[in-house]
């Protein structure tokens, strides 16, 4: 028969007095929550005591900031006794004061959301691709349309090929030059055979200083002229791009990025001579300078001789051979002066018609009587967006990338690498992860650096490293 229980006999079997009894868990339970605050309480005591505000930080920051460590209120702006977790725009501004962008996008990114801080030693420049994509991967205005493509996902993905290659473009240099005949062998004026390589007239603008290796500014150059000056005038080099132009010089281009224009004293005057007048003369050479300037030294130098030799001038002037085209009977001055003219006339037909033409272009004119030569304009930067280093690819040999060099042979062919021979080294990912960096930091830089504004210290050493 089943034994019927009240309530009340129920109760009386529960041990009501069970939480004063010693138990293994409640001890440690105990104990446990007097330890934990404890510990915790000691940490932060002692990393603040070590490493001041460290243990409140999200990271530690960037080599280039690791020295505001010390002074979170220098970025993060203090409100209400804390700090606020992002850092607004104007806080990175008061340093930097970075070029504002583009006034034709529609939408801005933050400063911090494409530099993140509080990741360790790292580039903060070394963005990551999404942050570029965000734009680039569809580009919009705000009005017209964008003189950039309209979606760029990564270098080695959808990524157009270099605008210079793209476009039906040409090389708008005025000095002839023939790749393929000055890389075969040549003989010089002094009867040598030579082969040419790249660095012989191609070198950085700002290079290794040591003088240790082939690129250096300090090694000879060795089809030159040491007593010609290194610099030519406006009508070899051209006039400099101006500022503002795309391919001007900014801070952020200068040094090995570009490589320095060739000048007739360090890599022409070895082998294109320029002398004149032989049997009065043989020592010397025309100046590589405007004809104003080469006139008048002619001139110059032709009345020196006949004030020294008055004898001349009654020398008969037979026509040049070398120019057949300008038969002429022979002349006989009556003055020194005259005598100056015929002969510098002679010297400057030879020298037009025939040395100078060998690379430049000369246009006559009715009313000068001396030509005009076309400018060499020099392109100093074929892609104007982008940066690029030669110095660091220097193990490179030149033809690996300017493929095209050695079968060119007018002066109009665009001699860059390709997209595709970059990629060949350049690429984000892939089946094996050995390729150099390709992101888009590697080769572009966002902000504008021609408007970049004058920034006054703000900041003292004790401010900065804290007491």
């Amino acid at each position: 028969m089943r034994r019927i229980r009240t309530t009340k006999e129920r109760a009386k079997r529960i041990d009501m007095m069970y939480f004063a009894r010693p138990h293994w868990l409640r001890s440690w339970r105990f104990w446990l929550s007097l330890a934990v605050p404890v510990i915790a309480l000691g940490w932060f005591l002692i990393s603040h005591a070590h490493n001041g505000g460290r243990a409140f930080s999200s990271g530690p920051l960037s080599r280039s900031h690791a020295v505001f460590t010390q002074q979170c209120m220098l970025c993060h702006v203090r409100q209400a006794g804390g700090f606020f977790e992002n850092v607004t725009d104007k806080a990175c501004l008061n340093c930097h004061d970075a070029p504002a962008h583009q006034a034709n996008q529609k939408f801005t990114p933050t400063c911090a959301s494409c530099h993140v801080e509080h990741k360790g030693a790292m580039r903060l420049a070394a963005t990551a691709n999404t942050s570029c994509t965000q734009c680039h991967e569809s580009l919009e205005t705000r009005s017209g349309s964008s003189k950039y493509d309209h979606s760029i996902t990564g270098f080695d993905g959808k990524h157009p090929e270099f605008s210079a290659l793209r476009d039906p473009e040409s090389d708008p240099g005025g000095v002839r030059l023939n790749h393929y005949l000055h890389m075969r062998s040549l003989l010089t004026p002094d009867h040598r055979r030579v082969q040419l390589t790249c660095d012989d007239c191609h070198r950085p603008a700002e290079v290794n200083q040591s003088g240790s290796n082939e690129f250096s500014r300090n090694a000879p150059w060795l089809y030159g002229d040491p007593k010609l000056k290194a610099t030519a005038a406006a009508v070899t080099t051209g006039e400099p791009p101006a500022a503002g132009s795309p391919h001007a010089e900014t801070p952020h281009t200068k040094g090995s990025a570009l490589m320095a224009q060739p000048t007739f004293a360090n890599t022409c005057a070895g082998c294109h001579l320029l002398d004149f007048d032989g049997p009065r003369f043989a020592a010397e050479q025309a100046p590589h300078d405007k004809p104003a300037v080469i006139h008048s030294y002619f001139t110059k130098r032709y009345a020196e001789y006949i004030a020294t030799h008055p004898v001349s001038v009654r020398e008969v002037v037979i026509p040049d051979r070398r120019l057949p085209e300008r038969m002429r009977v022979p002349r006989v001055a009556r003055t020194a002066n005259e005598w100056v003219q015929f002969r510098v006339e002679e010297t400057e037909a030879l020298l037009w018609l025939k040395t100078c033409k060998e690379c430049h272009t000369a246009i006559a004119s009715d009313s000068n009587p001396l030509p005009d030569v076309v400018k060499s304009n020099m392109t100093p930067r074929w892609l104007p967006h982008s940066t690029f280093d030669h110095t660091a690819h220097r193990m490179m040999k030149c033809e690996s990338c300017h493929t095209r060099t050695e079968d060119s042979h007018e002066t109009k062919d665009v001699l860059i690498p390709s997209i595709k021979t970059c990629r060949d080294c350049h690429r984000e990912s892939g089946p094996a992860k050995d390729f150099a960096e390709g992101r888009c930091f590697e080769c572009h830089s966002y902000h504008n650096w021609r408007n970049e504004q004058h920034i006054k210290g703000m900041y003292g050493l004790e401010q900065l490293l804290g007491p």
